[in-house]
């Protein structure tokens, strides 16, 4: 198995161009992980189908969330992006999320090259807003069945909030090596 940590980097955050690594298909219920110890994927648990994910999900390499894991990316596509993958993805902001009382960000990403919309989501403002509240409520509920009240979804935050939570992040990364 291919170590991402190792092969790559976050990407260039300060022209809002990241590489970004598929944790979750967009539908599944299951919650995959990256193992960065045995650099492998690893299903962690079975979520009730109810709240499977409503986006892809996945981590930006060499960065470390405050909560002690890479800081999670939620990507945005029309179809499911399949797990181990990664991607080229623009930086269009930030879910700020509290977990278990730690911090657990979100950035927000899109395709960096998205031929089948015409590259048509720049920022959130170009997200349909409905969207924007599923995110939210499945990230506010999506563990009411075993830990009711343990998440909080923050606020959508613009790309500059976004570019410093990746750049702390970054910066967590390089202290821990």
């Amino acid at each position: 198995m291919v170590d991402f940590n190792k092969i790559l980097d976050a990407g260039d955050v300060d022209a809002g161009e990241i590489n970004v690594v598929v944790e979750i298909p967009t539908g599944s219920n299951h919650k995959i992980e990256w193992n960065r110890k045995l650099a492998c994927f690893e299903l962690d648990r079975v979520e009730p189908t109810t709240f499977a994910k409503p986006c892809n999900y996945g981590f930006i390499p060499q960065t470390l969330d405050e909560d002690g894991d890479e800081l999670d990316a939620l990507i945005l596509t029309e179809q499911p992006l399949t797990t181990g993958i990664f991607l080229k993805a623009k930086v269009i902001g930030v879910m700020k999320f509290v977990d278990d009382g730690e911090v657990d960000d979100k950035v927000i990403v899109v395709p960096a090259d998205d031929r089948n919309n015409g590259n048509a989501y720049n920022s959130l403002d170009d997200l349909p807003p409905q969207l924007l509240k599923q995110l939210e409520f499945h990230f506010n509920h999506y563990k009411d069945l075993k830990k009711a009240g343990t998440t909080k979804v923050e606020g959508f935050f613009d790309i500059a909030t976004a570019k410093e939570v990746i750049k702390e992040s970054q910066k967590r990364w390089v202290e821990e090596a």
